[in-house]
């Protein structure tokens, strides 16, 4: 076991080059790998490496900034060097380090402000694992972002990264710090808020100063590498997200074999916003995905799955498991299954484990009056169906279906009626 353990200590050498140039026709793009010196954990001796490792040990990986170089393509002008993110962190900016970042600790930073660049009216906190947000939530204030962002998974989010896109304070601090995180990005830190979170052996504490004007990237495009098995590429334009005003959203609406059809009932103010926050943070989530989202923060999360109906159905699931550890925790103290296993052992109430079940039940997984988000149309009214026997309100998709009229029919069946709009375009991600 120890050697498995240390396994995921290791810092591995990469024998990846000092820069990269790219030419594209002509255009050349000059990239320069990022190393940080970092005191060892144990020895305290400086070391200077980028990545840990890549997605798993035994995986070397480097980190490269653009440097140098403009990009334009059939109109479109790329991102241009000295706008660095991720890419442009420093050793002052790891405020606390821990340890040499790994491959998905920065790709979950990055992604965290994929999905931030598009809610940066209000506090907002995104906590993501595995490349995919656990919980997300607007609020008044970071505390209470943060707060509700958490408790919509609190399972999930342990090891996660938290990015903030507010200072970080001490009361978001002293929330975080109970929660086991592997990093905290944020655009600033206030007076004792690092020392709050230093608390957590190892926790990466990371500054990025340009989160403060993550709104200018919402309408930047960059370039996207795949690289196939066979040592090929496809390069594509990163998406660009069109909704970002609820004026921005299409009428459900369609014509089939003659006949119009649309949704007989318009959201309210309160399910617009859901649906534009909820929109937001589908830009972010692997596909394909069907979330729920309600008075600002995410309820369910379904992600990576290939039926649409599926994914719809993993959503509710999560939805209530979620629901249900999070009345256990605020009650007693512990995780539900915590709970479960030593109510099984005779060491808890087995009766409080059944009220938690059935408050669950009661209030569908927090899911009654959330809205439903679909990062591509329903080929199908079973995915639709699914979310109006949950109780959500209304349902954001793209359109485009055949079958559109299915969807619109079985919304004005609900009672009440629920209602839809259309995106207009597709948040595929992969």
């Amino acid at each position: 076991m120890s050697d498995l353990k240390k396994m995921y200590k290791t810092v591995m050498d990469d024998h990846f080059p000092e820069d990269m140039k790219i030419s594209f026709g002509g255009q050349e793009l000059l990239y320069r790998k990022k190393s940080w010196k970092i005191p060892d954990d144990k020895t305290g001796e400086l070391i200077e490496k980028g990545l840990r490792y890549g997605e798993n040990p035994g995986q070397e990986a480097a980190m490269y900034e653009l440097v140098s170089g403009n990009l334009e393509l059939g109109g479109c002008r790329f991102i241009e060097p000295g706008n660095g993110l991720v890419s442009a962190i420093t050793e002052e900016d790891m405020i606390r380090s821990g340890k040499h970042p790994g491959k998905t600790n920065m790709t979950d930073v990055d992604n965290g402000l994929n999905i931030l660049k598009y809610l940066m009216e209000k506090p907002c906190a995104v906590i993501l694992k595995h490349n995919n947000p656990c919980g997300a939530a607007q609020a008044a204030t970071l505390a209470e972002a943060f707060n509700r962002a958490n408790m919509a998974d609190r399972i999930a989010a342990f090891g996660g990264a938290l990015i903030v896109n507010r200072p970080m304070d001490m009361a978001t601090a002293e929330m975080a710090s109970e929660n086991y995180l592997e990093v905290v990005a944020a655009p600033d830190y206030e007076d004792g808020a690092v020392e709050i979170l230093a608390r957590r052996k190892n926790l990466r504490i990371v500054r990025i100063s340009r989160i403060d004007r993550l709104a200018e990237f919402a309408t930047r495009r960059f370039v996207e590498f795949k690289s196939l098995i066979d040592g090929g590429l496809i390069v594509q334009q990163s998406p660009l997200n069109r909704v970002l005003k609820k004026s921005d959203f299409l009428p459900a609406e369609t014509v089939y074999k003659g006949v119009t059809y649309k949704t007989e009932r318009m959201p309210d103010e309160r399910e617009f916003d859901d649906m534009l926050f909820g929109w937001s943070v589908e830009q972010g989530i692997t596909s394909n995905s069907v979330i729920y989202v309600k008075d600002g923060v995410t309820v369910g999360i379904g992600t990576g799955e290939q039926d649409r109906v599926g994914v719809a159905e993993i959503a509710v699931f999560k939805a209530y498991t979620k629901h249900a550890d999070a009345l256990c925790f605020k009650k007693h103290g512990v995780p539900y299954k915590t709970f479960e296993l030593e109510a099984a052992q005779g060491k808890r109430d087995a009766a409080a484990l059944r009220e938690i079940d059935e408050q669950t039940k009661r209030a569908k997984g927090g899911l009654i009056g959330s809205v439903a988000v679909s990062d591509a149309f329903f080929p199908f009214r079973d995915g639709v169906d699914v979310c109006i026997a949950q109780g959500v309100s209304a349902i954001v998709n793209p359109g485009g279906s055949d079958r559109d009229f299915e969807s619109i029919q079985a919304c004005n069946e609900a009672s009440p009626k629920v209602a839809m709009v259309f995106t207009g375009q597709r948040a595929f991600r992969h």
